[in-house]
């Protein structure tokens, strides 16, 4: 057959009857990854509807929400083991029936860590299903290989998805029950599969990859490291971060995990993580800038949601529509990084100055315009400028890890990396910061304008103890909402100050190898292994 789903002649997908038109196939293949990105465990857009119906809190349902992005991110590291060991049918066919499994348990269950290992394993089967669709259709959307081009197309589909099916779940929630949005994806994965059972064949790869040699060990230690980081930076403010035996333990828990897999590291001959993954200039340097852009992001998690409803007063209809700004930006975002940095290959120091600049005109937007009469039209910039921003930076910096060097056994291991940082720490971290931070200036805020009621005037004298309470709570929350923007602010535009005086005449040049060359590492090390 020549190269595995390789370059020669008009773009063909083997596994897919003769049958079926050929420029139907890689549909075929988007619509399966549409579904399976859709079915990531537990809904956080319900969040709100669970706390009300369940024993959940919050932070539960968050920590199960995120441990689906861990599930996802640890995957990364045996992804090409998979795809080589399993063919297409297979795989989609196990991914299908473990996320119908997983959706029937978060649909049904209250028990968090039951919820929560539940959310782990299906974010691992979810990002099975999605390489296996997306490394399919890989040489349909770029005959060369060229990963800024592919990784434009992953964003659009993941970022878009995650905003879509926020908007599905609100309005399933609003019409319904919470519930019925995982009874119409397992209806959907079960589609899924019969197409998968009727239009894809069982055709394997030229050489079957053993699982073995892998380190399990490690993928497991690493795992309880991202969940115990997780667990301190969603129930820190809950259990008042180190005061409780809760959060001493995970903190203990963690490190000791980290600290085995890092000793495991300096002799085991294939790591879970290696340090070349760890210390890769790339990677260190795309961890930093997670850290401080998504740290700066951080106030959607923090501020909108409670800004839109709580100050501004908006029902569930409109909080919908303020999705749709994010997905729009999300859309611009990845078409405009596109041409840009992918076709037209303008410099990393150029796209990462853009990013910068769009946070920094989302934080003013903030700090400028925050208030108590603001139309639901007026937060369309800020949103879509978010979304624009996030996009930009993430496929900017995933391109830069294929860029990196480093052998191909190490590249799925910085793609757990980058995962982790990009993604879990990114949303964690930064809330959890910023959310401490906002604890401190309400307290000085709140002490500080209610000081100015000690002498009641006659606007305030006929209002409850209750009322002007609220009334104080209210304001030192539009203020101290206002102040943290501006710190943020300050940081974005040092930020992007430091990265427009920098030099950095790099251009993305990053091809991904052919199959072929793929198979022959993989020969390589079996041969090692034996």
């Amino acid at each position: 057959m020549g190269d595995w789903h390789g370059p020669q002649g008009p773009f063909d997908i083997p596994d897919v009857p003769n049958y079926v038109p050929r420029r139907l196939k890689p549909w075929l293949f988007i619509l399966f990854v549409l579904i399976v990105q859709f079915s990531g465990g537990i809904y956080l857009a319900a969040a709100t509807d669970m706390v009300g119906t369940t024993a959940l809190m919050q932070e539960d349902i968050l920590m199960a929400g995120y441990a689906s992005l861990i599930g996802m991110s640890i995957n990364f590291a045996v992804m090409f083991r998979l795809k080589f060991r399993y063919s297409n049918r297979v795989g989609l066919l196990i991914c299908g029936a473990v996320l119908i499994a997983a959706n029937f348990i978060c649909a049904n269950t209250t028990n968090v860590p039951l919820l929560v290992a539940t959310c782990f394993v299906a974010g691992w089967f979810r990002m099975w299903a999605t390489f296996v669709c997306n490394s399919t259709i890989q040489l349909w959307l770029t005959p060369v290989r060229d990963m800024a081009i592919f990784f434009c197309y992953v964003y659009l589909v993941v970022d878009g998805v995650i905003q879509l099916s926020g908007i599905a779940t609100i309005y399933t929630s609003f019409f319904s029950q919470w519930e019925y949005m995982h009874w119409i994806m397992s209806g959907l994965l079960a589609m899924m599969m019969v197409l998968v059972l009727i239009l894809v064949k069982p055709v394997k790869g030229p050489m079957l990859i053993p699982l073995l040699g892998i380190d399990w060990i490690g993928a497991a230690l690493w795992s309880v490291f991202m969940l115990c980081f997780t667990f301190i930076c969603v129930y820190g403010n809950f259990y008042d971060w180190w005061e409780a035996e809760e959060i001493s333990a995970a903190t203990i828990l963690g490190i000791v995990c980290a600290a085995i897999n890092l000793w495991r590291a300096t002799f085991l001959h294939h790591p879970y993580i290696s340090f070349q993954a760890l210390t890769n200039r790339n990677v260190v340097r795309a961890t930093l800038v997670y850290l401080v852009f998504f740290t700066l992001m951080a106030t959607e998690h923090v501020f909108e949601h409670s800004y839109a409803a709580v100050i501004l007063g908006f029902d569930e209809t409109n909080m919908i529509d303020l999705n749709w700004y994010v997905f729009a930006g999300i859309v611009v975002g990845c078409i405009f990084t596109y041409f840009t940095f992918a076709l037209h290959k303008w410099r990393y120091k150029t796209m990462t100055a853009i990013g910068f600049a769009l946070a920094a005109i989302y934080l003013g937007w903030f700090y400028f315009m925050i208030d108590y009469g603001v139309e639901k039209e007026m937060l369309l910039l800020p949103l879509f400028t978010r979304g624009f921003a996030s996009v930009i930076i993430s496929i900017v910096f995933l391109t830069s890890i294929v860029q990196s060097g480093l052998h191909f056994f190490v590249f799925p291991q910085a793609l757990t990396v980058n995962g982790f940082t990009g993604a879990v720490m990114g949303a964690t971290l930064g809330p959890a910061l910023i959310g401490e931070f906002l604890r401190h200036v309400m307290a000085k805020n709140c002490a500080l304008i209610g000081a100015r009621f000690t002498d009641f005037s006659n606007s305030i004298g006929h209002m409850s103890l209750g009322q002007l309470y609220g009334a104080v709570q209210q304001q030192s929350l539009v203020v101290s909402m206002k102040e943290i923007y501006g710190w943020l602010l300050i940081i974005a535009l040092s930020s992007l100050t430091i990265i427009l005086v920098s030099y950095s005449p790099i251009r993305p040049t990053a091809i991904f190898p052919k199959w072929k060359t793929i198979r022959k590492i993989f020969r390589r090390e079996a041969r090692l292994q034996a």
